[in-house]
């Protein structure tokens, strides 16, 4: 098998050497019908509505994370060489790792009520083209990899963090890849040094040298950034919540009342019955398809929401997570009530999210710092990253823009 190189903006040239066994199985990996479908899924779902540079592919992405992933296993196969002997499962656990994502990614997941590790596993599992080729690397791969991504169980726990914990590769591209791509500044992450902390503990485990604790601080700080300003910000909000919504009420309104094809058919109203095929056949395109035609001939309460995502014609969203929950649910009903009296259907643009996030997690693949000597909990050497570990909560009232200014009275300052 001949080499191939992929001209990547964040990383440069990401060649793959067709003569090493484990390339050689992520480049027939990356030409599966399955891993194709990743180019018609946006990485970031609807957030092109909000950053106009947010195109980027579910594909992109995961060549981003097997390329990281290569660099952290050469990192700690300089501690223990033994370590080679994991790349197979490495490389395409990090190359499947999105494999399972539905349309629009994360917001897809919301909209049909899946999870994308699970079918990730599931399409590892039983589809043939992923399947077999991971079984002729070595026999077992394919329920080892998939086991690895659904339930994050693998024998060796460092590669295991490479590819889920909170300094996993995934993460590592994500933070780069949707800075760059949505034009924001905040996810620059110092990569070089973060890569060349990565150290093994005593017990195996991955762990970071102090050398790197700035580079990581500033890490989890980015992360945390991230999520405030562009996975929760509040027109990114908006659009989950009306994709939800066209979906919730063409599922209520039922095929009678609704145009879908077959597979859409099958998403919409036997979403338990889905298989491989049916699964894999729905991404962006064919969704985005299906909006656009309830949009123009479907009922007038699944027109509205369709309308105003393709349009843009957002509804808006007000803070309130200053305020206890009780209010807002008074604030909520206030909102219905100005809607009704402008003439506005409330139930299809009123709405509560709220959202917690935490911005690092210790006991969810926590870090630790091993020095030669000592080994110690990222939290406990860092007050940075211990404010970090409280959770914060995010709230927003979603309203026509119609009704603003006598709500945000109400909300106040």
């Amino acid at each position: 098998m001949g080499d191939r190189t992929y001209h990547d903006p964040l990383h440069g040239g990401i060649r793959l050497d067709g003569a090493d066994p484990a390339e050689a199985l992520v480049i027939d990996l990356i030409d599966t019908a399955p891993f194709q479908r990743l180019r018609r899924v946006r990485q970031l779902g609807p957030a092109f509505l909000t950053f106009h540079g947010a195109e980027s592919s579910r594909f992109t992405h995961s060549l981003g994370v097997l390329h990281l992933a290569r660099l952290a296993l050469s990192q700690l196969e300089r501690r223990n060489p033994s370590l080679a002997e994991h790349r197979g499962v490495l490389y395409s656990a990090a190359l499947l790792h999105d494999v399972g994502h539905g349309p629009l990614s994360h917001s897809g997941e919301e909209m049909y009520g899946l999870h994308h590790e699970a079918w990730s596993g599931r399409l590892i599992r039983e589809h043939p083209a992923l399947r077999d080729r991971l079984e002729a690397f070595a026999p077992g791969t394919a329920g080892t990899v998939a086991a690895l991504l659904e339930h994050g169980q693998y024998p060796n726990g460092a590669i295991q963090a490479l590819v889920s914990s909170q300094l996993d590769c995934d993460r590592l591209d994500y933070l780069l890849r949707d800075s760059y791509s949505t034009g924001t500044a905040y996810g620059q992450l110092d990569l070089e040094r973060i890569l060349a902390a990565l150290t093994l503990a005593p017990d195996g485990q991955l762990a970071i040298t102090p050398k790197g604790l700035m580079a990581v601080e500033h890490y989890l700080v980015v992360r945390n950034l991230m999520y405030r300003s562009v996975y929760n910000h509040r027109l990114n909000v908006v659009c989950n919540w009306l994709l939800r919504q066209a979906i919730a009420t063409a599922r209520r309104l039922g095929s009678a009342m609704v145009w879908a094809d077959p597979v859409m058919d099958r998403w919409l109203w036997h979403c338990d019955e889905l298989n491989l095929d049916t699964f894999l056949a729905n991404d962006d395109i064919r969704t985005g398809y299906h909006l656009m035609r309830w949009m123009e001939e479907g009922p007038a309460e699944l027109q509205e929401p369709c309308r105003r995502l393709l349009q843009r014609r957002l509804l808006k969203a007000t803070a309130v997570s200053h305020l206890q929950p009780g209010r807002r649910v008074e604030l909520l009903a206030a909102a219905r009530q100005l809607t009704e009296a402008a003439g506005l259907d409330a139930e299809t643009s009123c709405g509560l999210e709220q959202r917690q996030n935490r911005g690092y997690h210790p006991y969810k693949g926590g870090l630790r710092l091993w020095d030669g000597r000592q080994l110690q909990a990222l939290e406990q050497r860092s007050a940075l990253v211990q404010s970090l570990t409280i959770p914060l909560e995010m709230a927003w009232l979603i309203h026509p823009a119609q009704v603003a200014p006598k709500l945000r009275q109400l909300v106040g300052p």
